[in-house]
């Protein structure tokens, strides 16, 4: 077909219309990896302890040693964890695709066990308090459970870390008795749109979102009020 001027603009919308598209995508995109990136897999324990440390009457504690605790945590649960499992994959020269093959993921969780267990003795050496200390071994224990699961199933670990906030808010209110509710409507609004940017990245599908929100909220939840 010939192009005429009568139907010359209903194309030139029709090219408008597809590049607007483009553009929104883009922008969904781009916010999906900034969520990712935020809400990294890593910031259950500083979530936790920046939490009680101005939610509790540990409150009370000196500035110094209440922010001596929190680069402690960030130091050895985010920065080391993050840096090692980017240099890794920069050295082998994967993508994050196949950074997620089977066998390849099982390296992040090996760094970051590591990385959390060193901090915990750290933290044991230097006597500080068990319920605090609880925190940590709740983060553990969701990053050995999906290390478990992902030999058998992909799980999202992102989901996973803030079903672990959750689940630890739930633990926290029954020890220190405070009502959640509104706490936990902010964890699952945000859980919401962690899994959404997870799966508008391909990085998981819905089932393996919902599977790692609910191990961490287990996970979590055991680990506070058993240990």
């Amino acid at each position: 077909m010939t192009l005429t001027k009568y139907n010359l603009p209903a194309i030139t919308a029709a090219f408008r219309r597809n590049d607007t598209m483009r553009m929104r995508e883009k922008e969904i995109i781009f916010v999906a990896k900034i969520l990712s990136t935020i809400f990294t897999p890593f910031y259950l324990p500083i979530v936790g302890f920046m939490g009680i440390l101005i939610f509790s009457y540990l409150n009370l504690l000196s500035w110094s040693y209440k922010l001596s605790l929190i680069l402690m945590v960030y130091i050895f649960t985010i920065l080391l964890p993050t840096a090692m499992i980017r240099l890794y994959r920069n050295y082998h020269g994967w993508t994050l695709i196949e950074f997620g093959n089977k066998e390849r993921r099982m390296i992040p969780y090996v760094i970051s066990i590591i990385c959390y267990f060193t901090c915990y003795y750290l933290m044991e050496v230097l006597h500080v308090p068990h319920f605090m200390r609880s925190i940590l071994i709740a983060a553990l224990f969701i990053q050995i459970a999906c290390a478990m699961v992902n030999l058998y199933v992909k799980i999202s670990t992102h989901t996973a870390a803030i079903g672990g906030v959750a689940g630890a808010l739930v633990a926290f209110s029954t020890i220190f008795s405070f009502n959640p509710v509104w706490w936990l409507c902010i964890v699952i609004i945000l859980a919401g749109m962690v899994g959404t940017s997870r799966m508008i990245l391909r990085q998981h599908s819905l089932h393996q979102v919902v599977l790692g929100f609910l191990l961490g909220v287990a996970c979590s939840l055991t680990s506070v009020l058993v240990f």
